[in-house]
C-alpha cells in the first residue's frame, strides 16, 4: 500500500502501544517497567519511510514496575526526579533501511536534561488497511540498550543491585491521519 508522495502524519494508537524497559536485578533476574502516560507521532513524505521523523514524550511520573515501593524510589531524586524532570523525550535524526522491514533509528533521547544520541533497531509491519477505518496503519517495534548512568539515573546504585544497562522497548500501532 502506498502512503502517497507528500508529508503524512501518523498518530499513535495508545491502546495498542507501550514504552517499556528491562533491567537486571541482583545480576540474576529481570525487572520490567513501563510508562503509563506517553505520546508519539511519525511524519514521513516517502513511501519507504526513509525520511521518517519519530517524536516521543513520556511522563516520568507515570512509571510503573508493578511494585509501589520501587516506583516511589524511581520517581525520587536519585532516579527520574519527576518533580524536576516531568518528561523524557526522543526525536529522531535519521531513519535508514537496513534490509527488508528492518531499520536503524538514530535520535536524541533526553532524560533529566541529559541528551544523548541513541540507535534503535526498528521493525515495521505494514502499511496495511486498518480493519475498521480502512486507513493505512503500521506496527512498529523499536529496541535498544542504554546505560542509565549516562542519563544520571540511579548513579549511586551499584550495578550488582540494578544493571547499568537498560533495555528499552517501544511497540506501537500508528494510523495515518
Amino acid at each position: 500500500m502506498s502512503i502517497g508522495s507528500f508529508g503524512q502524519t501518523w498518530s499513535l494508537d495508545k491502546g495498542h502501544s507501550k514504552i517499556g524497559f528491562t533491567v537486571t536485578h541482583h545480576m540474576i533476574s529481570e525487572v520490567d517497567g513501563y510508562f503509563r502516560t506517553f505520546d508519539a507521532k511519525l511524519t514521513s513524505a516517502k513511501d519507504d519511510f526513509s525520511d521518517a521523523v519519530f517524536e516521543m514524550t513520556s511522563q516520568t511520573a507515570s512509571i510503573n514496575t508493578e511494585l509501589e515501593m520501587r516506583d516511589k524510589d524511581l520517581k525520587g531524586p536519585n532516579f527520574f526526579d519527576v518533580e524536576k524532570f516531568p518528561a523524557m523525550t526522543f526525536k529522531s535524526t535519521s531513519f535508514k533501511k537496513v534490509s527488508g522491514n528492518k531499520f536503524a533509528l538514530v535520535g536524541d533521547l533526553t532524560i533529566k536534561d541529559v541528551t544523548k544520541s541513541i540507535t534503535m533497531d526498528v521493525t515495521i509491519v505494514g502499511p496495511e488497511p486498518h480493519p475498521r477505518t480502512k486507513k493505512p496503519a503500521i506496527g512498529i517495534k523499536a529496541l535498544c540498550t542504554i546505560n542509565r548512568k549516562d542519563f544520571g539515573i540511579g548513579t549511586t546504585m551499584m550495578a550488582a543491585m540494578v544493571s547499568d544497562e537498560v533495555q528499552l522497548r517501544a511497540t506501537g500501532e500508528f494510523n495515518k491521519d
